[in-house]
């Protein structure tokens, strides 16, 4: 019998990333990711809002709140594993934007930011366009309607 010697990979080795290295490893929380990417979606002209009716309804009285901040990952979420990330955004497009391009630019930006600014790979960018915004809707009040007379006295 031969005797075979097994060389046990380290840390650098296993897992080649710029995360992990023989001085230590980096972790990046699910909420960094989602809001380098919430941030990156909004940046892309033609994006309205990130959310759905209810996360935006949400988002609308945590704004109106002394001392809240805006929450740049609405409409956002993530995992995050050692070393890849997947994104899945829902957003509302502005009314006359070409959405196939628009889909192709929310993703091409969400992509070069999160592996620019955390080394992660994103594996995938899922998009949902939940609505299309008008440009003469208003979202901070609703329609004013005809003032109405009272029946009941």
């Amino acid at each position: 019998m031969t005797e075979q010697t097994v060389t046990k990979p380290t840390l650098a080795t296993a897992s080649p990333s710029a995360l992990a290295s023989d001085h230590g490893v980096t972790t990046i929380a699910d909420t960094v990711v989602s809001k380098i990417a919430g941030i990156a979606a909004k940046d892309v002209s033609g994006v309205h809002a990130l959310g759905g009716g209810a996360a935006r309804a949400v988002g609308a009285l945590r704004e109106r709140i002394p001392g809240s901040r805006i929450n740049h990952s609405q409409g956002v979420s993530v995992e995050v594993g050692e070393r890849q990330a997947a994104v899945d955004i829902e957003f509302i497009a502005e009314y006359g934007v070409a959405i196939a391009d628009l889909a192709s630019a929310v993703r091409r930006n969400v992509i070069a930011s999160v592996e620019r600014m955390t080394g992660l790979e994103v594996t995938e960018v899922n998009l949902e366009i939940s609505d299309v915004h008008l440009p003469d809707e208003d979202d901070d009040t609703q329609p004013q309607s005809e003032p109405r007379t009272v029946r009941v006295q």
